[in-house]
C-alpha cells in the first residue's frame, strides 16, 4: 500500500487526487495533507481520509482545522509545517501540487527524506531544475509528472531510448482567447480568462494558460524531466485537447498518448506505476469526435510563449524571475487591478532589468525570486499612484 502525503490538498489537483484515492482504498491510505487556507474543505478532508499530520499556511486556519477534527490529528502551520508533512515519516508518496514556487522548498525537503514524487508543481522545476533533479539522482528518487502534458510524453517514452528522440511536441489547447485578436485581448476581463474551454483547473493556471505563459512553464519542466535540449521540444495548438502530448522519433515514426481531459488520469498512471488499475472517468468516443485539429502558436499574439522560451535557453536565474514576476501579475490581474496585457508587458520589463546569475544556488534563486517580485510590484504601483 501506498501511504500519500498531498501537497495541496484542497486546490484542484488535490482534490482530484483525493478522488482517485477514494477509488482504490486498498492501494493507497492517506497519511499527512497540506493546504492553505480553505479550513472547510480541509475539515471535510480529514474526516473522510483521517490522515495523522495537517498543515495549514496560517496559525488561524491551523486552529480551526485542530477545533472540527479528532485529537489524534496534528495540526500545524506555516512553513516548517509544510516541511513537516513533505517529510512525514509513515508517507511514501508525495504529492506535489502547490500553486507556484511556494512548491520548491517542501518537494526539496521530500526528495531529500526519500519519498517518491508525483510532480504537479511545475514551478519547482521551472525556478530549481538543476538542483531538483541533482537530488532526486543523488537520493535516487523518482519524479513521476502530473500534468497531462508530461505524463503523455513519459507514457510515449517508456520502453524507448532518448537519443532516439527527434523532438516532443507539447500540445496546447490554446486557452480562453486562442482565437482573440491583440484588440480584443486589450479588453479582456478575468471572467473571460477564467472560462477555459477545456479543462477545470485553479485560477492561476487557468490565466497562465490564456497567456500561453503555462506552456512555456510546461516546456521548461519538460527539459528538465526528460534531459531534452530546448530546441527539441515543440508547442503545437490542438483545440479539442484530446492528444496530450507526442514524441517524434529519428525514424519518423510518432507516439501520442490520446485521452478525455481528465486529469484524475495522469493522477491515477502517477500513483501506481508501472502499472495501469482501473478509473472511473469517460472513455474516449473517436468516432463521436470525428476529427483533431493541429496549428502552430502565435507568438505575436501570444508574446509569453516566447518569454519562456528565451528565459529556458538562458538559465540560470531567468527562469525564476520569469516565473516570479508572472506569479506576481497574475494575482493583481485577478484582483481586477490590471489588464490581460499589462502581463506579458510588465514580465518582459522584469526580464530585462534582471542581471542573470549562471548556475545560481539555492539561496541565489530565493533572492533572484524576491527581487523580480519587488520590482514587478514597483511597476505596478508607479501605475496606480
Amino acid at each position: 500500500m501506498e501511504k500519500v502525503v498531498i501537497l495541496g490538498s484542497t486546490g484542484s489537483i488535490g482534490t482530484s487526487t483525493l478522488e482517485v484515492i477514494e477509488q482504490h482504498p486498498d492501494a493507497f491510505e492517506v497519511t499527512a495533507l497540506a493546504a492553505g487556507t480553505n479550513v472547510q474543505v480541509m475539515i471535510e478532508q480529514v474526516k473522510q481520509f483521517r490522515p495523522k499530520l495537517v498543515s495549514m499556511a496560517t496559525k488561524e486556519a491551523a486552529l480551526s482545522v485542530k477545533e472540527a477534527v479528532a485529537t489524534s490529528v496534528k495540526v500545524c502551520w506555516g512553513d516548517e509545517g509544510l516541511q513537516e508533512v513533505a517529510s512525514h515519516s509513515e508517507g511514501t508518496y508525495v504529492v506535489s501540487a502547490l500553486v507556484g514556487s511556494a512548491g520548491l522548498p517542501p518537494t526539496l525537503a521530500a526528495i531529500r527524506a526519500g519519498k517518491k514524487i508525483g510532480l504537479a508543481n511545475k514551478e519547482t522545476l521551472v525556478t530549481a531544475g538543476h538542483i531538483v533533479m541533482e537530488e532526486a539522482n543523488k537520493a535516487g528518487v523518482p519524479i513521476y509528472p502530473i500534468d497531462s502534458e508530461h505524463s503523455a510524453l513519459f507514457q510515449c517514452l517508456n520502453g524507448e531510448r532518448s537519443e532516439d528522440v527527434r523532438r516532443m511536441i507539447v500540445t496546447a489547447s490554446g486557452g480562453a482567447f486562442r482565437d482573440w485578436s491583440r484588440q480584443e485581448l486589450e479588453k479582456a476581463t478575468v471572467e473571460q480568462a477564467l472560462k477555459h474551454p477545456n479543462w477545470s483547473m485553479g485560477a492561476k493556471v487557468t490565466i497562465d494558460s490564456a497567456t500561453l505563459m503555462n506552456k512555456g512553464l510546461e516546456v521548461m519542466e519538460a527539459h528538465w524531466l526528460f534531459n531534452m535540449p530546448y530546441e527539441q521540444i515543440d508547442v503545437m495548438i490542438h483545440p479539442q485537447s484530446i492528444i496530450h502530448s507526442m514524441v517524434e522519433f529519428h525514424d519518423g515514426a510518432v507516439m501520442a498518448q490520446l485521452g478525455t481531459p481528465d486529469m484524475k488520469v495522469p493522477i491515477l498512471y502517477a500513483l501506481s506505476y508501472p502499472n495501469r488499475m482501473p478509473l472511473k472517468t469517460e472513455p474516449l468516443d473517436l468516432v463521436s469526435l470525428s476529427r483533431l485539429d493541429f496549428r502552430e502558436p502565435d507568438y505575436s499574439r501570444f508574446p509569453c510563449l516566447k518569454m519562456a522560451y528565451d528565459a529556458g535557453k538562458a538559465g540560470g536565474t531567468m527562469p525564476t524571475v520569469l516565473n516570479a514576476a508572472n506569479e506576481v501579475v497574475v494575482a493583481t490581474f485577478l484582483r481586477g487591478e490590471c489588464t490581460f496585457l499589462d502581463i506579458e508587458e510588465i514580465v518582459a520589463r522584469t526580464l530585462d532589468k534582471h542581471a542573470n546569475m549562471r548556475c545560481p544556488s539555492l539561496d541565489e534563486i530565493h533572492e533572484a525570486d524576491r527581487w523580480a517580485r519587488q520590482f514587478a510590484q514597483s511597476i505596478l504601483a508607479n501605475r496606480t499612484a
